[in-house]
């Protein structure tokens, strides 16, 4: 127990008696053999997770739980290579062949079985558009609407007819996870004759998912846990898939629902647990990390924080304020006391860990300038502009003061505007930063206040309602597509509950965002996407602030072959080869 001691003494949240009490009822609550992971000669790799997943059925899981479970049974076309982020054949054969004349995509399928032994066909492909495009299933149907047929020449090939060209076909569409024809059919027809089809697709429940991944449904017991064992007729076990064996290795995955973080971390010191699937705080991590079993893993994540601007009202139509408030934001004060370190600086909308689509060479504001520095620079930007103010920020003698009583530049003085961020205990990291925002905005003389509020009233004063000055948001889990860059900025997503939450609008911008869309070369395509982050880092109607790294925990006595990728080493590839040590 020597490990577990500066755990205990040291950690800023110390876990409660509560905590442990929860733990204690969980373990002796799960069946015997349920931790040991050998238990009938098994490997099994347990898992915790924050939550139990919602649905098995793939139309209706939205949540992250659900998703995480799915990803293991039901598999798309194409996915990521963990290394350059490059889609590649998955249930295909090879890359996808282009007709510019038919506008149309030949795609040649692997010959495999499904988990009941029923081979997959360019059939079950052909129904899984079916369904999404017959029922316009929400989670999906932005990526299928601009399908115009599907066809299948034969069991092994399956064709698209686009209505246009359209990018995301590639990166979106084809990484769709497929379903089983034979399973799905009966449902599809009795859903259709439903009152409501939609709700009677997406209410139903699945109890046994057919698979064609790596693993098959065994057991779920709501409440505690869910078993997934090795599904023997997975088409890649013992193939070499981008430099990687492919198992899976271990008998199969035990994911037990933890409850909370501390419940979680108690089960990592005492092996309880193989992994806990989520991000840790950064008051573990020291603890955790000096356990001789226990390794932790960091590695970037395609998220962004952000200070957002309602360019709708002064001050913030004015691109040189924007400027001047980026100038005094310290990024590197941010990442270093806030962040504690585990964050990237961004610098783009697109975080810079999607390596392929982030530009690094956009235009940045003030990086490596001192404190001093940053007041002297947005001063001299806002007095070139014709602000005056009361008390300047620098007086004559070129020495920085406290800037008092700043004015537009038609004299008019400005008004005390407000920052909207979550509650701090929402999400502590966004309040602090807020408030840093706050402190540096007011050496310069700018009437500002930081308040937090529900984020529920935030997202509706933000997204709907268009009635907010500035805000500290942010998105957790960014696509490694980049479409949302357009989706944020064009014009016509500028109304109640659109994407375009800034009022931003520049025509140029809106012509090379649809060009975007359309593009099919994705070189010409990184171009275009390259140009957009230069013109929103230019214009500045948003501020990129970080990107927080996922940080998790693994032991490392029992198993190895974690494969690290962007978003952590909870992933279909580490599933794939994780083996026994």
């Amino acid at each position: 127990m020597n490990n577990c001691k500066p755990f205990f003494k040291k950690t800023d949240r110390i876990i409660s008696k509560r905590a442990i009490c929860l733990f204690l009822l969980l373990l002796f609550a799960l069946p015997i053999g349920a931790f040991s992971g050998i238990a009938h000669g098994e490997n099994i790799i347990k898992i915790g997770l924050p939550e139990e997943p919602k649905t098995l059925n793939v139309w209706s899981a939205t949540d992250v739980w659900s998703n995480r479970v799915l990803n293991q049974l039901l598999q798309p076309l194409y996915i990521r290579e963990p290394k350059s982020l490059k889609l590649i054949p998955w249930l295909a054969v090879e890359d996808p062949v282009y007709d510019p004349d038919t506008l149309s995509y030949t795609i040649k399928l692997k010959d495999l079985k499904w988990s009941d032994g029923s081979s997959f066909t360019s059939e079950d492909v052909v129904f899984t558009g079916r369904i999404i495009r017959t029922f316009r299933v929400p989670r999906f149907i932005g990526n299928w609407n601009f399908i115009k047929r599907i066809e299948a020449p034969d069991k092994r090939t399956v064709r698209f007819f686009l209505k246009e060209p359209k990018a995301l076909f590639l990166s979106r569409t084809l990484t769709t996870p497929m379903v089983q024809k034979k399973e799905w059919a009966p449902i599809c027809t009795a859903a259709r004759k439903a009152e409501k089809p939609l709700s009677a697709l997406l209410g139903k429940k699945v109890e046994q998912p057919v698979s064609s991944g790596p693993f098959v449904l065994a057991k779920w017991e709501k409440g505690k846990q869910l078993l997934l064992e090795r599904n023997r007729r997975f088409f890649g076990t013992g193939k070499e898939v981008s430099g990687f064996k492919l198992g899976p290795y271990v008998d199969g995955i035990r994911f037990i629902f933890m409850g909370n973080t501390d419940i979680a971390v108690l089960g990592l010191f005492t092996g309880s647990i193989d992994m806990f699937w989520w991000g840790l705080e950064e008051n573990y991590i020291h603890d955790l990390d000096s356990h001789k079993n226990i390794r932790v893993f960091v590695n970037p994540k395609s998220a962004l924080y952000y200070m957002g601007f309602n360019v709708r009202k002064k001050p913030f139509n004015d691109m040189s304020f924007r400027k001047a408030i980026a100038l005094s934001i310290d990024k590197p004060f941010i990442i270093k006391r806030i962040i504690q370190g585990y964050a990237a600086l961004s610098n783009s909308i697109i975080p810079s860990g999607n390596t392929f689509w982030y530009d690094p060479n956009v235009t940045t504001y003030g990086e490596t300038l001192s404190r001093e520095e940053r007041i002297r620079k947005a001063y001299k930007l806002l007095r070139e502009s014709d602000y005056t103010w009361e008390i300047p920020p620098v007086n004559p003698e070129g020495e920085v003061v406290k800037g008092e009583g700043i004015r537009y530049p038609d004299g008019n003085p400005m008004q005390t505007f407000t920052i909207l961020t979550p509650p701090a205990e929402y999400d502590p990291r966004r309040a602090m930063v807020g408030n840093m925002i706050q402190q540096w905005l007011k050496m310069l003389g700018i009437p500002v206040v930081a308040n937090s509020s529900p984020l529920k009233h935030i997202l509706k004063k933000v997204k709907k309602e268009h009635d907010f000055d500035c805000v500290v948001l942010g998105y957790g889990n960014l696509s490694l597509d980049p479409d949302y860059l357009r989706n944020f900025f064009i014009s016509k997503n500028n109304k109640p509950n659109g994407w375009n939450t800034s009022g931003y609008s520049n025509p140029q911008f809106d012509r090379i965002a649809e060009d975007s869309a359309d593009a099919l070369d994705v070189n010409k395509r990184r171009q275009l996407i390259w140009k957009m982050q230069n013109m929103i880092m230019n214009a500045l109607p948003w501020i990129p602030l970080y990107s927080p790294k996922v940080v998790e925990g693994v032991r490392q006595d029992r198993f190895t072959g974690w494969v690290q990728m962007l978003g952590g080493v909870g992933n279909r590839w580490s599933f794939c080869c994780v083996k026994p040590k």
